[in-house]
């Protein structure tokens, strides 16, 4: 395996620090991502936003480096998106290596789909797949650019909180069978199946000033407390956003990060009826109520960081392409597939608008897997990873089980690994072996392109590339 040549980790940088913030809120109705059935927007209840953070250093002896991390408030980043803006951008940014930016998803379930086919046609007012991404995509060039060009010197800090937001949401039974958001007032039920992190790794910049100029929120959650809604929304980021723009300044920028959390998610398996109660005494939503814990956390390492300012300090950034294992169909869940596809297909007529429409789907993706897995065994993967000071961020493309993530941090030589699921592409769930002995949702072959095997490779692949940076 080669790596670029290292550099040491007593060498420094003076940072350049660039952010802007652009609105990608479709001006019309849209095909809403994050279900199985159809959802056409009839709203929009708060903006979801594109926000990006330009990083740059130059040495004294002429070492360049360079990043641009780009938050977007949608379920996912499908795949041709990231390559798409590189193109757009080549031209505007002829000193950036357009190879070292990447994009990543808050997983909101109230954004718009942007990949033709996952939900039929419809009526012609409904702004279409392919029309929502060439929006996105000039929204999202215009911020790259605004952030490159506002790079100014700047100072970086980082802090660990904490706060209550995700929650393990795979319900496990006696039989060993597990089941998402299963019910836990069954007598055969045994236990919640996973771990969860309570987290918060934190990265501010300042600028000359020591005034804050945005902050890198990293937490092992997506944002879907309103998942099932008909409107557009950011979900619990825009409650952060605008809590932390009260409590700080209008100017301030926030860029979300989603760590490992692909059997996480704000809903409460247990105490729920408890957790409700107690937001009805505080007169707050869920949605509020984590906005609050997160700004709570904030709050808490701020003069923390704020004493720790850093202007020069050791900045790399790899971009590698890997090759995984794939998860392979078996001849048992291929039988299942063409069982499940055939009495769709009988159950005329089907409604587009349904969960049968897209179940249909799927079961025809697994079927035709089975035909290619043999030829095509490895799915190839982009991720990133960067040193900046003590802290590492490791980015992958999938949901990626939360023990995946951390095994990472364990195993990572730096003081903080930041891990950034759905990062420049979208391949599906990558579960544990134990999510996939109790099967579900999740941990179902349709819902994985890669398998446990490849998630632990994904693992040594990166800690041997944050190692790499720290020695």
């Amino acid at each position: 395996m080669n790596f670029p040549e290292k550099r040491s980790a007593s060498q420094s940088n003076e940072l350049l620090i660039g952010w802007a913030s652009k609105d990608i809120t479709p001006t019309n109705a849209v095909a809403l991502a994050g279900q199985f059935h159809v959802r056409i927007s009839k709203s929009v209840h708060d903006p979801i936003t594109a926000t990006a953070l330009a990083i740059e250093a130059r040495g004294e002896n002429g070492e360049l480096e360079q990043a641009i991390m780009v938050s977007c408030d949608l379920v996912a980043i499908r795949e041709g998106v990231q390559d798409k803006l590189r193109e757009m951008l080549k031209p505007k940014l002829p000193e950036f290596d357009i190879k070292k930016l990447f994009l990543n998803a808050t997983h909101t379930h109230t954004a718009p789909e942007m990949l033709e086919g996952v939900y039929p046609p419809q009526d012609k007012e409904v702004v279409t797949p392919t029309e929502y991404t060439d929006f996105l995509l000039s929204r999202v060039s215009d911020a790259v650019t605004e952030a490159w060009d506002n790079r100014k010197p700047g100072g970086v800090s980082w802090a660990l909180g904490h706060a209550v937001v995700g929650h393990n949401r795979r319900a496990v039974y006696s039989d060993g069978s597990a089941q998402m958001y299963g019910p836990t007032d069954r007598e055969d039920f045994e236990c919640i199946e996973g771990y969860e992190d309570h987290g918060i790794d934190m990265l501010f910049f300042w600028n000359d000033e020591q005034e804050p100029t945005g902050i890198v929120i990293n937490l092992a959650c997506p944002s879907q407390v309103t998942e099932g809604e008909y409107y557009i929304s950011a979900d619990f980021w825009h409650e952060v956003r605008t809590e932390l723009s009260k409590r700080y300044s209008n100017n301030l920028f926030i860029l979300p990060q989603c760590a490992a959390a692909g059997d996480q998610s704000p809903h409460f398996l247990l105490n729920g009826r408890a957790e409700e109660n107690m937001r009805k005494r505080k007169g707050v939503s869920e949605r509020e109520e984590i906005s609050l814990k997160i700004a709570n956390a904030v709050d808490y390492v701020f003069p923390l960081a704020k004493s720790a300012i850093r202007k020069d300090v050791p900045f790399k950034h790899i971009v590698r392409k890997i090759k995984l294992p794939v998860r392979k169909v078996t001849e048992k869940e291929l039988e299942h597939a063409k069982s499940e596809y055939n009495r769709l297909t009988q159950k005329q007529p089907i409604d587009s608008q349904s969960r049968d429409f897209s179940i249909l789907k799927r079961n025809k993706s697994v079927i035709d897997r089975y035909e290619l897995q043999e030829k095509h065994p490895f799915h190839q993967i982009e991720f990133h990873v960067i040193r900046l000071g003590d802290i590492a961020i490791a980015t992958n493309p999938f949901e990626l089980f939360l023990d995946f993530g951390l095994r990472i941090k364990a195993r990572s030589c730096s003081l903080q690994t930041f891990i950034v699921q759905l990062a420049c592409s979208c391949d599906g769930y990558l579960p544990t072996a134990k999510a996939l002995a109790g099967g579900g949702y999740g941990a179902e072959v349709v819902s994985n392109k890669v398998g446990p095997k490849g998630g632990q490779e994904l693992v040594n692949q990166t800690v041997k590339t944050i190692k790499c940076l720290f020695t």
